[in-house]
């Protein structure tokens, strides 16, 4: 519906309430008009859906207290949808172009009563449209960009910055993103530059889809851009450096805000999601937020005890110190040598005890393991496993 069938009609009439009636009573008289003339209460009666369609737009300005002044101030203006002429017309007929109101102006620039620019920039604000020619096109958000990286093991623990080359869509330099290759794109007639249009659902309710003829953008290239082919967007690569944060894992998914394809017409960019790939280590393991590594020990350290050194991740080896009679296997933690964490902190790294069995032994080390056989003679320790057996 254009702005001057806007301005002509009379909503107050429409919903049966006077100029001053208050929000509570529009809201009343709204809510009782839809009752009885709603399409699921009046199947298959056309006029009553019209009047319900009619009753519904009422309300979606006076109902709304900044539709409502805006509507107010136009019809005051208008005389309530008839142009009042001014001191010294003498009452006679006046003629004019209602196209020169709310299109751009009269000829030579000027509106008729000084309006410069039209009085469809006016009423642009309350009827989202603007005049033939205006050019209130819509911001455009930039496209997300996925992409991957792949990080040492040490990278991924302390976090890294790592040069990504992207590949996306930005505005064409060509046309600089009007996808007109002489600049001057006109704006679409479909979508009056809003670069959607309104799909009514029923119900006295619409949705807004892309507008099909511009296809989103609010303007039509009259003499497209043979670089873009009149879409103002093009391909285009380029190298950044992007900081991964530490302790990241292996497959995750990271969102960087503002760093994907520049938007259009002001509008923001995009966002880059990076999916990690990390590698092995050739020690080292992980857990959540803990590091991982086993460390051979000899059979007397584990049989008598002793302190072993440990390697770290990056860092100086530390010192453990094992009990007598550390079993095979078990796992003694060293704290904050791990991952770092989301708040800050590091996890632990987790030391798991090997004993090592020589392969070869010299003659002296055999003739020690030998009496160490023959003082332990006595000793079965798979007796218990054996016991366990029989009983279960």
């Amino acid at each position: 519906m254009s702005t001057k069938d806007f301005i002509e009609k009379d909503f107050y009439k429409v919903l049966g309430v006077p100029k001053d009636a208050t929000e509570a009573e529009i809201k009343k008289a709204y809510r009782k008009l839809a009752r009885e003339y709603h399409p699921d209460a009046n199947k298959g009666n056309a006029k009553a859906e019209e009047r319900f369609k009619e009753i519904s737009e009422a309300n979606d300005i006076l109902g709304d207290p900044k539709k409502r002044k805006e509507y107010d101030e136009a019809r005051a203006l208008f005389g309530n949808g008839g142009f009042r002429p001014g001191p010294g017309a003498g009452g006679g007929s006046f003629n004019f172009d209602l196209g020169d109101l709310f299109g751009g102006g009269a000829q030579g620039g000027g509106a008729p009563g000084g309006f410069g620019g039209g009085i469809g920039d006016v009423f642009g604000g309350l009827f989202n449209r603007g005049g033939p020619g205006t050019t209130r096109t819509q911001p455009r958000r930039g496209q997300d960009i996925d992409t991957e990286v792949t990080l040492t093991f040490t990278e991924a623990i302390e976090g890294a910055t790592v040069p990504l080359r992207m590949s996306s869509q930005a505005p064409c330099k060509a046309c600089s993103g009007t996808g007109d290759k002489n600049g001057t794109p006109r704006v679409c007639p479909t979508c009056v530059g809003t670069g959607q249009v309104a799909r009514g659902s029923g119900g006295g309710f619409s949705l807004t889809d892309p507008c099909p003829d511009c296809k989103g953008r609010g303007l039509i290239a009259e003499h497209p851009c043979l670089d873009c082919k009149g879409s103002g967007r093009a391909k285009s690569s380029r190298t950044m450096q992007v900081r991964i944060p530490a302790g990241v894992t292996d497959g995750q998914r990271i969102r960087l805000r503002g760093k994907g394809a520049p938007g259009e017409r002001g509008g923001p960019s995009g966002d880059l999601y990076v999916v990690v790939h990390v590698g092995p280590h050739p020690v080292f393991g992980r857990k959540d937020d803990n590091l991982t590594v086993t460390v051979p020990v000899t059979f007397t350290e584990a049989a008598l005890g002793g302190e072993v050194k440990v390697p770290t991740l990056g860092g100086p080896s530390l010192t453990l110190k094992l009990p007598p009679g550390t079993p095979n296997g078990r796992t003694m933690r060293a704290r904050g040598k791990g991952a770092v964490r989301k708040d800050g902190t590091r996890g632990d790294l987790l030391v798991t005890v090997e004993v090592s069995v020589p392969k070869d032994l010299s003659g002296k080390a055999r003739d020690a393991l030998e009496a160490y056989r023959e003082a332990t003679a006595g000793e079965d320790p798979r007796a218990e496993l054996f016991e366990a057996a029989k009983g279960a």
